[in-house]
């Protein structure tokens, strides 16, 4: 068995940002993401998000890619929710893409939080910008405001 500990902070958003996790399918959903993760040989840390996006605090194992995992999380997850429908009023429709940020172990904990108190971050406006963007384009290390701080989480009030 290899030893590994790697920790990533995943973000992605429901299609064109519409309020589709609704409170009736948000706990249906979530259990769903872990035990799918779970079943991936993967460990959900932290699960949380706002009605048109999640963040999800994982370790993934080095046999599965990041983008494999999100591919069958989202996919597997919209399925699982849709095909539920007599029970559900919503359909669940995730946007292309999303964001990945990988964490050192003195990180975890704060992104942890971060992503389990989703709700309360954005009632009070304490969001850290690089996370909350709602594009899907690449715009990779030279795009990045230096000013945000994900190593140690800094809270940025707008």
């Amino acid at each position: 068995m290899a030893l590994w500990r790697l920790y990533y902070h995943l973000v992605w958003a429901t299609k064109e940002r519409q309020p589709l996790i609704t409170p009736e399918i948000e706990a249906e959903l979530y259990g769903y993401m872990i035990g799918k993760a779970h079943a991936l040989e993967c460990i959900t840390h932290g699960i949380g998000g706002i009605e048109d996006h999640v963040h999800s605090v994982v370790s993934i194992p080095p046999k599965l890619a990041v983008a494999e995992y999100v591919q069958k999380i989202k996919g597997s997850s919209a399925h699982h929710i849709n095909h539920r429908k007599p029970n559900f009023s919503t359909e669940l429709v995730w946007q292309r893409g999303y964001g990945v940020f990988s964490l050192g172990g003195k990180d975890l904990e704060r992104a942890v939080q971060y992503a389990l108190h989703q709700k309360e971050h954005h009632q009070q406006a304490q969001l850290i910008p690089m996370l909350e963007r709602d594009t899907d384009e690449d715009d990779g290390p030279a795009a990045w405001n230096h000013g945000e701080a994900i190593a140690g989480i800094k809270i940025i009030r707008e």
